[in-house]
């Protein structure tokens, strides 16, 4: 998407009328078919009528909603050959019957929310977070519902790494006995999609209210912890699916998770030979299959 449109956009966010909000998200959201779907089809997804599609256009200073689809064209045509193809090829197979079609536009979907994790907006947000994460006193990690294996990946393998990872799950009503104790040395990862948890943005004001840093692991820019943070991972989770997709963030995990390894360094390989060791001595893991002794 071009920058200026995504600055405008979130700059007038909100002072936008409840269905311009909607239809603001869907541009952001949703930039290849912005650029390949007609007005009308783009605006039966949304959820709202054409004229609001015009209106927002004209509010960000186009003359309607024609000049505005081709700012997000230009955009599609200057990305790495073959995208648009792919994506093209896509919407087409969406008429398509049979579990091979669905299969393909999921895994195609999944494809192209990864791939917005490798661009430079993404890059820079995920190399920050990572040094954030890297000098806290103590990482608070949250996620509920389907958010939850995300923070937990975090916890988990942060914790195998040395680092001060602090899970938040609320076991026997507990969640907000974990967060007493953060202050401004601490960092705070929320994951956390539409519709966003009550709690998460309770927990997150709570935390930066006592001065932490908020690393914000969600869907859009315009969700309503990212005001909160100091540094927003975007993560698309929208597939041909009944439910969202949660994979973008488990790779977004990831690759902080690897990024935390590498800025650790010996730290790092420290903390994993202890625990390796540790998990050996109990026996953890079934290394090898015992052979069945011939009569």
């Amino acid at each position: 998407m071009d920058v200026s449109v995504a600055r405008a956009i979130k700059y007038r966010y909100e002072l936008l009328p409840r269905q311009m909000k909607v239809a603001a998200r869907w541009l952001l959201e949703h930039p290849t078919d912005v650029a390949l779907l007609s007005m009308r089809e783009q605006a039966r997804r949304a959820g709202v009528s054409s004229a609001t599609l015009t209106r927002l256009a004209q509010r960000l200073g186009f003359d309607g909603f024609d000049r505005l689809k081709e700012i997000f064209a230009e955009t599609i045509r200057e990305r790495p050959k073959g995208f648009a193809g792919h994506a093209e090829e896509s919407l087409a197979r969406r008429n398509d019957q049979g579990d091979a079609a669905l299969i393909y536009d999921t895994i195609h979907a999944l494809r192209a929310r990864l791939g917005d994790l490798v661009r430079p907006p993404a890059i820079a947000a995920l190399a920050a977070a990572a040094d954030l994460l890297v000098e806290a006193r103590h990482i608070f990690c949250l996620g509920l519902r389907s958010s939850f294996p995300a923070a937990y990946l975090m916890h988990y393998s942060g914790s195998l790494l040395g680092s001060p990872t602090i899970l938040i799950d609320g076991m026997g009503g507990t969640a907000n006995d974990a967060l007493r104790s953060v202050g401004p040395a601490d960092v705070l990862l929320a994951v956390t999609v539409s519709p966003y948890t009550r709690y998460t943005m309770q927990a997150a004001e709570f935390a930066v209210a006592r001065g932490a840093k908020l690393v914000a692991l969600t869907d859009s820019e315009l969700s309503p912890i990212a005001k909160l943070s100091k540094i927003v991972i975007t993560v698309g989770t929208e597939t041909p699916s009944f439910v969202h997709a949660m994979t973008p963030a488990f790779a977004a995990t990831e690759c902080l998770i690897k990024l935390i390894a590498t800025k650790r360094g010996s730290r790092a390989l420290e903390a994993l030979a202890a625990n390796e060791a540790d998990l050996a001595a109990l026996a953890t893991y079934v290394l090898e299959t015992p052979r069945k002794r011939k009569p």
